[in-house]
Formats: C-alpha cells, structure tokens, sequence
C-alpha cells in the first residue's frame, strides 16, 4: 500500500517539477518577444514526462548537487534539452517577423494559460486523493 502511494505521489511530483519547468521556458519566450533574432521554444510535455519516468523509474528527475558556490547551474548549461530531458523544439513560424523573432504572443500566451491550467488541476487532484488518504485513516 505504502509503495504504491509513493509512486503515485512520485509521479505527481515529476509531472508537476516539469510542467513549472515548461512554464518558465514559455514565459522566457514572453519576456522575448520583442528580442531580434529570438526563436520560440517548447518541449513535448508528453515525451518529457516519459523521458523522466524512464530515466528514474518513477522518480523526479535527478537535480545536480552544487558542492560550490562558484559553481554554475545546470538550468543555463547546453539548453539543448529541456524538462525531463526532453529535446527543446522550435515553434513552427505561423508569421514571420522582419526582425527574425518567431514569438507569437496569441501562441505563448494559450500555451502559458493551458499549461498553468494542467499544474492547477494536478494540484486539485493530488489535494483530493490526500484528502480520501486522510479520511480513510481516520475512519
């Protein structure tokens, strides 16, 4: 019982990290739409959360340990992939911009609202299936 309630509670833990994670990468393409030459960024929320369900089993993704305060953060290193380990993809241009900038504000801002949408819901979820725990053990 225990082991099963702690996958469950793991994978809601993996699946709400990556989607704060994929908040802040669309709200860095907010921040830049007005930055010349700036390219959209997204990841699949779908193969990120596999990617980081197979890479620790159920677990959260692995957090690097700064053992110095020199050190530099993982999250600014390659950029090349994203939450879960999941590639970084392109926005497909919908309109081009004179200045190379492919942020189309309607996208980002849907995506940004869809996506704090889906944490809100996971966090209700997850309110609710501790509150059925509690009762049960109360009696």
């Amino acid at each position: 019982m225990i082991g099963k309630l702690d996958q469950t509670l793991q994978f809601h833990e993996t699946a709400l990290s990556l989607r704060a994670q994929r908040q802040q990468l669309l709200a860095s393409n907010i921040a830049n739409a007005d930055t010349p030459n700036y390219k959209a960024r997204d990841v699949d929320f779908t193969k990120a959360l596999q990617g980081a369900l197979a890479k620790n089993g159920t677990a959260a993704s692995a957090e690097l340990v700064k053992t110095s305060s020199t050190h530099l953060s993982a999250s600014g290193s390659a950029g090349k992939t994203g939450p879960g380990g999941a590639p970084l993809l392109y926005r497909n241009v919908q309109q081009a911009n004179i200045d190379g900038n492919t942020v189309d504000m309607d996208v980002e801002r849907n995506q940004f609202t869809d996506n704090a949408i889906r944490y809100e819901a996971s966090i209700t979820l997850i309110n609710g299936q501790i509150r059925s725990l509690l009762s049960a053990i109360q009696g």
